[in-house]
């Protein structure tokens, strides 16, 4: 599954929307050749056909959490995905490009559109009902559901009041700003407030015409004359957040002029969108976080102390709109690409309801990917006393790990170094021999009966095979043994050390059975008598000849099918200390 993840300040993000799409205008023949991409197979596509032809403005879910509706352009539309079902219910086009939009009911049946031609068009279930005009241009939308009042601002000192309960304009709220970039509405006590182009925050009590309060925000926060861009109330009615054209997002206290805290972007940009957010696997109510966005980069950080939890960083156009679920980790991104990006983010919160499998692929994902260190090695308690860092337990330098430590490579090769100064001639003298033995491997040369490593345990392996096929052949009665004399013959004579699997065994020096030892003595307890019956089994059925001698003219000429011998295995045997070649002869 295509499912890419980042840590960024040590947070998993997840991008479950980054594998490739497949315009709906492809060819018949190119969609039969994506079957066989294993790229686009694998793809994860969170919501059918989720994004536009060009580019994605604005994304928005509905109250009862059932729908996301998202506005794009060329051509300017606007779409409805049903989550049920996971795909798009339907698709409007629009007359002109939309700067906002509101839903106005729980579900999909009523919206608000602001267009950039002055217009307002409300839609209804079955499509565009009515449509009227502000006087100027307008930049930001809002709805008072306690009074059915839709609220407009824009590039006039006043904010407009359409009434939909009375079908009517009312008296405009005007404003000390002489335009106004954004709104909010208070969801706790249903504060109105303004934010203005010259930086000031203005707010209103929409039962009476005037303002209730008016604060420089921008110059309070370090930017005087710079516009305020985004503002945000949280849930407990009592903070407010605002963003400045210079990436600067402050959080006031509503009975303070002085901010709380000051995030600065550090790209210079101006500030799109701000989100609270309170749910998480360590929040609570002195721990939450908000999520603000410019165009560049999303930011994650602390309401206390301002400090960066994550961030996320689309890979692709500018941020335009950020959708955040509710209670969960899902953050939706509509920018300046053709898809609209989804980012999932567990130490957030959990997964939505309607795409709770997202929970199982990045469990899966977290077991099988175990974390790799790739500047640090592993080493035992011996190997640190063989290497002489005892000296650093209980150091930082050292990350204890199951049985061991977790030590930089760096150290771990000067340490190396300091105590062995010829591993690397070493370890070079090592190649240069095993390349040479691959290379003498393949010429044409007489194989020989036993190999150089291990040649006792060949040898043991070899008898025990000739002994097994005879006494295969006095168990089967004579007629048989004479049909099937050659197949035993050849089955005794085959190679038992011919399995691949073990041929590390018998010519890598590091698998060596070194008989000598007091582990071997203790799991061979009869070590000392197999050992003489294996030194007389050598001494009986092979013998020592010079490595001169190791031609043609060394085989016996014998064809004795009868006779006890190992004349027939495959390898050619060499002594343990390299002296000469074995060559067998038969018993007796």
């Amino acid at each position: 599954m295509t499912l890419k993840v980042s840590a960024p300040d040590g947070v998993k993000v997840y991008h479950i929307t980054s594998g490739k799409t497949m315009p709906q205008w492809i060819a018949e023949s190119k969609k039969k050749s994506l079957r066989k991409n294993d790229e686009y197979r694998r793809r994860l596509e969170l919501v059918q056909d989720f994004g536009f032809k060009a580019a994605a403005q604005r994304i928005k879910i509905t109250p009862d959490r059932n729908y996301i509706y998202a506005s794009g352009y060329h051509p300017f539309s606007v779409r409805c995905f049903d989550l049920a079902n996971l795909s798009m219910k339907f698709e409007r086009n629009l007359d002109a490009e939309v700067v906002d939009f509101c839903v106005l009911s729980e579900d999909f049946s009523k919206l608000a559109f602001l267009c950039s031609d002055r217009s307002i068009m409300f839609h209804a279930r079955f499509g565009s009902y009515y449509r009227t005009r502000v006087p100027k241009f307008g930049r930001d939308l809002g709805y008072f559901a306690p009074t059915a009042e839709l609220l407009v601002v824009g590039s006039a000192p006043e904010v407009y009041r359409l009434n939909l309960a009375e079908g009517r304009f009312m008296s405009p709220l005007p404003t000390t700003s002489p335009a106004v970039n954004a709104c909010g509405i208070c969801p706790a006590h249903g504060l109105f407030a303004a934010a203005g182009e010259d930086g000031q925050l203005e707010c209103f009590d929409l039962r009476q015409r005037t303002a209730v309060g008016l604060l420089d925000a921008a110059a309070a926060a370090g930017a005087p004359g710079e516009q305020l861009t985004a503002l945000r109330f949280d849930d407990s009615g009592l903070h407010v957040a605002v963003g400045t054209t210079n990436g600067l997002v402050a959080l006031y206290d509503l009975r303070s002029q002085r901010p709380l805290v000051i995030k600065d972007h550090m790209y210079g940009s101006r500030i799109v969108d701000i989100k609270f957010h309170s749910y998480g696997a360590d929040s609570s109510a002195t721990n939450r976080r908000i999520i603000s966005s410019d165009r560049h980069i999303i930011k994650v950080w602390d309401v206390n102390s301002g400090q960066n939890y994550t961030s996320i960083e689309p890979e692709e156009g500018d941020i335009n709109d950020v959708c955040v679920w509710p209670d969960s980790g899902l953050v939706m991104v509509a920018n300046d690409s053709p898809n609209m990006h989804g980012y999932f983010v567990p130490s957030l919160g959990p997964a939505p309801r309607w795409c709770g499998h997202l929970e199982g692929l990045t469990e899966e994902l977290a077991e099988a990917a175990p974390a790799v260190y790739d500047d640090y090695r592993f080493v035992t308690r011996a190997d640190l006393s063989r290497l002489g860092l005892d000296h650093l337990l209980g150091t930082s330098l050292l990350r204890a790990y199951m049985h061991g430590f977790f030590v930089d490579n760096r150290l771990y090769a000067k340490a190396k170094a300091l105590m062995d100064p010829f591993a690397y001639e070493t370890y070079r003298q090592q190649r240069i021999t095993k390349k040479l033995e691959e290379e003498r491997k393949a010429r044409i040369s007489i194989v020989r009966k036993l190999p150089k490593v291990n040649t006792k345990v060949a040898a043991r392996l070899m008898a025990e095979s000739a002994v097994a096929a005879a006494a295969g052949d006095a168990d089967v009665p004579a007629p048989a043994a004479a049909k099937a004399g050659g197949q035993r013959a050849a089955a005794a004579a085959a190679n038992p050390l011919a399995d691949s699997r073990f041929a590390a065994m018998f010519e890598d020096p590091d698998f060596a059975v070194d008989e000598e030892a007091d582990e071997y003595r203790l799991l061979h307890p009869n070590a000392a008598r197999e050992k003489k019956q294996t030194d007389d089994l050598l001494r009986e059925h092979f013998e020592e000849v010079l490595s001169g001698s190791d031609d043609d003219g060394g085989e016996d000429d014998e064809d004795d099918d009868g006779a006890d011998s190992l004349d027939e295995m495959d390898e050619r045997p060499a002594d343990a200390g390299g002296q000469g070649v074995l060559c067998d002869t038969a018993p007796g």
